[in-house]
């Protein structure tokens, strides 16, 4: 069968070639992350009631001589940055991430994209997670102790992380605000 618009056509396979080559990147070197900073002040600030803010992140990491890689998924994407992280770890070369971090490109534009094409490795349930506790902070639950406490508890099954007990027993008022101490 040949085609009225083997442009078009062409151009519909180099963006499934492309999406494949997202997914299989993501897939080794991508990461969901929620996250929660303790935020000093009188809580007059609405999104730090609880004593803490929430943070989120969709993050692909790889060396200097790479980077070429992650300027391409913010091209894909279109939004996002290329930042240098000038730590080494046991790498040879500065480390250079992939951020995306805004609320509404996570919700509008990475959210969806995974949504419609699988990952197939454990970051998949990371990613199902993740996009769970966007919707939740997306609908204001992270306002609330109660509702906070449900995004720790799906946030500390992600990647392999510990247990958050400590943040779990300061929201549930069990151990005493380290702010009202001194």
């Amino acid at each position: 069968m040949v085609s009225d618009n083997p442009e078009g056509a062409e151009n519909q396979q180099e963006r499934l070639r492309q999406q494949g080559w997202v997914i299989g990147f993501v897939d080794g070197e991508g990461c969901f992350s929620i996250g929660f900073v303790r935020q000093d002040g009188d809580g007059d600030r609405g999104g730090y009631r609880t004593g803490y803010q929430v943070t989120h992140e969709f993050v692909v990491t790889q060396g200097a001589s790479s980077v070429a890689c992650l300027h391409e998924l913010r091209q894909f994407f279109g939004v996002g940055q290329v930042i240098a992280n000038r730590r080494h770890d046991n790498h040879r070369e500065d480390l250079y991430r992939y951020v995306v971090r805004r609320r509404a490109d996570l919700i509008d534009v990475i959210v969806p994209f995974f949504q419609a094409h699988t990952l197939h490795s454990s970051k998949r349930e990371n990613f199902a997670k993740f996009a769970e506790c966007l919707e939740l902070i997306d609908a204001g639950e992270h306002l609330s102790k109660d509702g906070l406490i449900g995004i720790v508890k799906i946030a500390e099954t992600m990647n392999r992380q510990k247990p958050r007990l400590e943040l779990l027993r300061i929201l549930r008022g069990h151990t005493p605000n380290i702010h009202d101490s001194g």
